[in-house]
């Protein structure tokens, strides 16, 4: 049975899709099933990992408003054993058509349960908001990783992201843990970038990442040729990272 895993933090610029897209990559290489739900109207983690986001039929929010099979909307990625279901512009107008839909925190859970059976690890990109996409994917998910940036304002904004996760745990998803803090675009240069690494671990303790993601220019690019890290630079510290971080995922699951 596979995890449903979301990668949320409503701050943006955060690395969320870079380490969805790279996570995901990752743990294929290391033979999981991995399917990743793009639940951000940019789409960057379709076109990331190679999806032409035009000439998709079937995306999400097909899923999600007309209850479209989701097999439909699943596409095929440079890895065999990564797919990903792609998004569109339209899941920005998505909010306001669900509102009058019965259940409606509970659409993407109907969606995706089923494909637990058939992947070890469903990643879910969601966008830099913590409207009812993101309450959606929150109620769907099994845990959450939570990107924070290393900079001065990275504990901003994180205290309204767990009141959010606290409220859908009692009302929603019981079942919903944290899987972990992923501290992303470090510098360990900078005094700052450390300082930052010790008060986040300081505060969330064993829910901290040891991998952290450092700043890597083939991580920027990778996604303009459509490709993960590991594809387009298999030596570069980026994939270096992000393979660490899906091997420590693997540990902490013992999957």
């Amino acid at each position: 049975m596979g995890k449903i895993i979301a990668l949320a933090n409503q701050k943006g610029g955060v690395g969320k899709t870079t380490t969805t897209i790279n996570l995901a990559a990752s743990l294929a290489t290391l033979e999981k099933r991995v399917l990743v739900v793009d639940a951000d109207p940019q789409a960057n983690a379709s076109s990331g990992l190679g999806v032409d986001i035009k000439q998709s039929e079937c995306t999400i929010y097909e899923c999600i408003i007309d209850r479209a099979d989701v097999n439909n909307a699943i596409h095929d990625t440079e890895i065999e054993s990564l797919k990903v279901i792609s998004s569109h512009i339209n899941l920005v107008g998505a909010e306001i058509e669900m509102l009058n839909l019965p259940n409606r925190e509970k659409i993407l859970k109907e969606v995706l349960t089923p494909l637990k059976e058939e992947y070890d690890y469903i990643l879910i990109d969601c966008s830099p908001s913590l409207g009812l996409i993101t309450v959606n994917a929150l109620t769907a998910a099994d845990s959450v990783i939570i990107p924070v940036q290393a900079e001065y304002f990275a504990l901003e904004g994180i205290s309204k992201l767990l009141n959010t996760i606290k409220i859908i745990k009692s009302k929603l998803n019981p079942r919903l843990e944290i899987e972990g803090f992923l501290l992303t675009m470090y510098d360990s240069r900078l005094r700052q970038a450390n300082q930052i690494y010790d008060e986040v671990k300081r505060h969330f303790q064993e829910l901290v990442f040891r991998t952290v993601i450092q700043r890597n220019v083939k991580l920027s690019e990778a996604p303009s040729y459509g490709l993960p890290t590991i594809l387009y630079d298999a030596d570069s510290t980026g994939a270096k990272n992000h393979l660490a971080l899906a091997q420590e995922l693997i540990n902490r699951n013992n999957s």
